[in-house]
């Protein structure tokens, strides 16, 4: 059998020219396509904020921050987005009501109480929640939890907030107790040896040591998670209904700013009127508070960063 010199066959595969062009570029290509993320980013925002600042010409933009009436459809109409924007965080407080708790107890349990086997079983079925389409959260919503509500609390409308609400709190739960899961798993486990040792119970251990210890993943989670709440569609679209209003009760109609946008663009929004403008208003609107969302959890993260 031959003996083969490995250095002579990498010198000879770096002397082929095939190779030469296939190495010089590979680079190009990986680069190029790195490029369209960032050039569909650029578009996306020179869409928004140029159809914005067009809306803008014909809308005072204090009245849309100020004013608390959105009338969009009306003959004279209102653009106060106080409206759109209290529906929303209405959706989201109720959400994250619901979605803390249960994700961070699945979380705990999974990292610190559950066997390897139970945890291999349970994780992926509650992953399932993720790949559930929101429509069908939507229906669950509209036909499960709103007449269950109003069974128990009958001045609750039709369409409300609160079953929108918990019904997109249990969408993300998958997403903070994964999350948290991954961060709280990371913890090495001479931390909790060393606090198991000094006499501290497991739930001491848990509360006082490893929850503290993967605070930045657990943030972080919660802080995503609240994203994609604002950023929610279908489910508000179908049960919370589409009347904007100010008002914190949460027993009535209301409209998200992402409802809005459904609302708008399912109907006859003619190309160069204020209606059609304020879809990139309001959507311009929920861009900055997924943004502002999204810089908070990358500021958690490294700001309470644990190294191990």
């Amino acid at each position: 059998m031959a003996d083969y010199n490995i250095q002579e066959m990498v010198q000879k595969n770096k002397n082929n020219k095939r190779t030469k062009i296939v190495e010089k570029s590979i680079p190009i290509i990986l680069f190029l396509i790195t490029c369209i993320s960032i050039l569909t980013t650029i578009g996306i925002l020179y869409t928004l904020i140029s159809e914005t600042f067009i809306f803008f010409t014909r809308v005072s933009f204090i009245d849309f921050i100020t004013d608390t009436e959105w009338n969009a459809f009306s003959s004279d109409p209102s653009w106060g987005i106080i409206s759109l924007i209290m529906g929303t965080l209405k959706i989201v407080v109720i959400a994250i009501l619901v979605a803390i708790p249960i994700g961070l107890g699945a979380a705990i349990y999974l990292s610190e109480y559950a066997t390897d086997r139970t945890r291999r079983t349970i994780k992926p079925i509650l992953e399932i929640l993720a790949g559930i389409p929101t429509v069908v959260y939507g229906t669950f919503a509209i036909t499960f939890v709103t007449p269950l509500i109003r069974g128990i609390f009958p001045e609750v409308n039709l369409y409300n907030a609160i079953s929108p609400g918990v019904v997109v709190g249990i969408m993300i739960v998958p997403m903070i107790a994964s999350l948290s899961e991954d961060a709280m798993s990371s913890v090495p486990n001479t931390t909790r040896e060393g606090s198991l040792g000094l006499g501290a119970t497991r739930l001491e251990t848990v509360f006082k040591v490893i929850i503290p210890a993967a605070a930045s993943g657990i943030i972080s989670s919660f802080v995503l998670g609240i994203s994609r709440a604002i950023g929610e569609t279908m489910i508000v679209s179908i049960a919370a209904g589409s009347t904007p209003n100010a008002s914190l009760d949460i027993r009535e109609s209301l409209q998200t700013m992402t409802g809005f946008i459904v609302q708008v663009t399912s109907g006859d929004a003619s190309y160069g009127t204020d209606l059609y403008y304020s879809l990139y208003a309001v959507g311009m609107t929920l861009f900055l508070f997924t943004l502002v969302m999204n810089m908070i959890s990358q500021w958690i993260t490294r700001r309470f960063k644990e190294e191990y």
